[in-house]
C-alpha cells in the first residue's frame, strides 16, 4: 500500500533479470532511471521555433548496501562470455510503483546492459555501497 498522498522510495520494487537469469540485488538504497533523448531544434525562416525530443533510450542506476556476491558474480559472468567470444543478451528491468490510490503501475525496462561502476570500498566496521549502472533501449508500461 502506498505510504502517502505522494510516491516514496519504499513505494517502489525492482526485478532485474540479467544475461544470465534474475540478479537478487541485496539492500538497495536507490533507484534512479533518466529518461535518453536527442535534442531537434528548427529555426524557421518566420523566426517560429520547432522542436522535438527523439527517445533513445534510458539510463540510471542502483545504489547497494553489498549483502552477497549476486552483482559481483553476474558482471563476473557477462565479463567471462565476453572474453570467451561469447554473446551476452540485454536484461530486462521491472519497476513495480505502489501508486497513492493503491493500484500498482508496472514500467519494463527492455535491452538493459549494466555496469558495475562502484564495485565497493572495504574498510573495517563499514558497509560496503556499491553502484551498478545500466542503459535501456526503451521503457514501456505493461
Amino acid at each position: 500500500m502506498a505510504s502517502n498522498v505522494f510516491s516514496v522510495g519504499r513505494d517502489c520494487q525492482l526485478v532485474v533479470m540479467g544475461a544470465f537469469g534474475r540478479i537478487d540485488l541485496s539492500h538497495v538504497t536507490a533507484f534512479e532511471a533518466r529518461q535518453v533523448t536527442a535534442s531537434v531544434r528548427v529555426d524557421r525562416i518566420d523566426g517560429s521555433q520547432l522542436a522535438a525530443e527523439l527517445p533513445k533510450g534510458w539510463d540510471g542506476h542502483f545504489e547497494l548496501e553489498r549483502g552477497g556476491s549476486a552483482v559481483d558474480d553476474f558482471i563476473a559472468r557477462v565479463e567471462a562470455a565476453y572474453f570467451g567470444g561469447r554473446v551476452v543478451a540485454t536484461g530486462t528491468l521491472y519497476q513495480y510503483v505502489t501508486e497513492a490510490d493503491g493500484s500498482v503501475s508496472t514500467y519494463q525496462f527492455d535491452g538493459v546492459v549494466f555496469k558495475l561502476a562502484q564495485a565497493g570500498t572495504w574498510r573495517g566496521d563499514q558497509s560496503v555501497k556499491q553502484r551498478l549502472e545500466f542503459f535501456a533501449a526503451s521503457r514501456r508500461r505493461v
